[in-house]
């Protein structure tokens, strides 16, 4: 079971909106995380190698953000607010304690506009609130999306299989690729978070292939791809991880990644430029912004 635990504050102030995720504000109602994907770059000593085993509910969050957002309506503050920037929203014990849905009617009172990033199916649950804040919020000028529920799909593979061994506690790509194909074809404004992409793994001709084709077949709206950055060399790192996940499941890349990570966090340069290279004409071959749509004026 979770920690409980009491915070000062739950709404964060972002420094500068992000080009891909629009954030003026984010919210994370749990610290720590049950997926215990190996490449998260939030790991380390704080939570161990088995990331769920320290997963913390937040439990005075929705009267802190009532007093927060309401703070903030009368300076006239409003702004996008992402849900989550370190963790998902939607994690199993999400089922019972509904924080997040908590959280979001609190942001529908004050009117407030949302994105929800996520690798959860339990987004659904949500779907009908959601439409509802997005019909009542109020939008920065700046900032002129549709009134559509904005939800973020965070993949780094189709691959059921491949998942398993890199986000082993994730809901599997195939039921979250059907609520993704679901919540668009009930109105959402919806696209694909596709990070970090694997190298030698995920990110090949053929698997990009294949995961381009079948967003595109989805009809999402937007993709923002990215590749790996991997950190530190103490057991519960994502880079020892994921060097023990290659070595076991591809042991023939093994020797590439220590030459690309050994004593780096970022991918080579050749390799990082051949990838957005490759990623810019994806795009346009398959017709699929790198951006959220905005209204035209």
């Amino acid at each position: 079971m979770p920690n409980d635990i009491q915070v000062k504050s739950i709404l964060n102030k972002t420094k500068s909106r992000d080009s891909w995720f629009l954030d003026d504000y984010t919210i994370n109602p749990y610290s720590g995380c049950s997926f215990n994907c190996l490449y998260c770059y939030i790991r380390g000593s704080k939570y161990g190698t088995h990331m769920e085993e320290k997963l913390s509910v937040k439990t005075n969050a929705v009267e802190l953000l009532d007093k927060q957002l309401s703070l903030r309506v009368r300076k006239g503050q409003y702004g996008l607010i992402v849900m989550s920037s370190a963790t998902d929203p939607y994690l199993q014990f999400e089922k019972t304690y509904e924080l997040t849905r908590q959280l979001l009617q609190v942001i529908h009172k004050h009117r407030f506009p949302v994105h929800i990033i996520t690798k959860s199916d339990l987004v659904w649950r949500d779907f009908e609130l959601l439409q509802q804040i997005a019909a009542d919020a109020v939008f920065p000028e700046d900032l002129p999306l549709p009134r559509k529920p904005l939800i973020t799909f965070s993949f780094s593979t189709v691959s059921d299989e491949i998942a398993s061994v890199f986000e082993p506690g994730a809901t599997k790509p195939s039921v979250r690729l059907k609520t993704m194909e679901n919540v668009l074809q009930h109105g959402a404004l919806s696209g694909v978070s596709l990070m970090p992409l694997i190298p030698y793994v995920s990110d090949t001709a053929a698997h990009l292939q294949e995961m381009f084709e079948t967003f595109r077949k989805a009809g999402i709206h937007y993709i923002f791809p990215s590749g790996i950055t991997l950190f530190g060399n103490e057991n519960s790192d994502s880079k020892t991880l994921m060097f023990r996940a290659i070595e076991k499941h591809y042991p023939q890349y093994l020797d590439k990644y220590k030459r690309f990570f050994a004593n780096n966090t970022n991918l080579p340069r050749f390799y990082a430029d051949a990838f957005y290279k490759k990623m810019k004409a994806m795009c346009a071959e398959f017709g699929i912004p790198d951006r959220i749509p905005l209204i035209k004026p």
